[in-house]
């Protein structure tokens, strides 16, 4: 299983900083985690309250990305880090922008689950729904994991489920294309209903990316735009 560890340092302060800027980092993503999972709740059970305050809740996740951002730059000026420690605090931007943008997708789930409160307006795509969130849920669980344990093996195996994200959100596409045809009447709600499931994607998305950063991070190696075959092949 292939990790790195940040504790070899000879200076016990600059372990300390990392390790401080790594668990910030963690922090931030159980906060935009909960905002996932509490979006989803007041969109499928139609909670108004909640759904509002998962909208209005997301400039805690900007200020601890300017937070952490700031910690970066101050250990790149104050440290000048190379190697595996510099690849740490370049992912480390490259995860809170993605958290960010993952807190922007559950922060349009709760203002659309405000709009959509009346739980009929969802009933029947209440089940599709339902199993895209937790599907990226834990998607974005699972990434959040490898990234705190710096697992190469996990961040591939959560990788890989982003086409099972990617199938289920077009089928229920299709299933709302569909109902918009035979009711033409319900464009603006089938819209909101698009929209939510289009978030939902977009955060399976981000979550691949932090995958992604994990590899980087410990190998040395930028897997974007690579086809995950090639990935597999060459970490075999």
């Amino acid at each position: 299983m292939d990790k790195l560890h940040l504790d070899q340092h000879i200076s016990q302060q600059f372990n300390l900083e990392l390790e401080e800027i790594r668990n910030k980092v963690l922090s931030m993503g159980g906060l935009v985690e909960q905002q996932v999972t509490n979006g989803l709740i007041a969109l499928l059970e139609g909670d108004r309250d909640l759904g509002q305050s998962v909208s209005q809740s997301d400039y805690q996740v900007n200020a601890l990305e300017v937070e952490i951002d700031e910690e970066c730059t101050q250990v790149l000026a104050r440290r000048q880090p190379a190697a595996s420690d510099l690849r740490l605090i370049v992912t480390v931007i490259k995860v809170i922008t993605d958290l960010e943008r993952i807190g922007d997708e559950a922060e349009k789930l709760g203002r659309f689950s405000v709009e959509l409160a009346n739980p009929d307006e969802t009933g029947k795509y209440r089940k599709e729904l339902r199993h895209l969130g937790e599907l990226v849920n834990d998607m974005l669980r699972e990434a959040l994991d490898a990234f705190a344990r710096m697992d190469v093996d996990a961040a591939l195996k959560v990788a890989a489920r982003d086409g099972d994200v990617n199938r289920e959100y077009s089928s229920l596409e299709r299933l709302l294309a569909t109902h918009l045809v035979e009711d033409p009447r319900q464009v603006s709600k089938l819209f909101k209903i698009t929209w939510c499931a289009r978030a939902l994607e977009r955060i399976g998305d981000h979550s691949v990316n932090i995958c992604e950063y994990v590899v980087y991070l410990v190998k040395g190696r930028d897997i974007r735009h690579t086809s995950f075959d090639q990935i597999m092949k060459e970490f075999s």
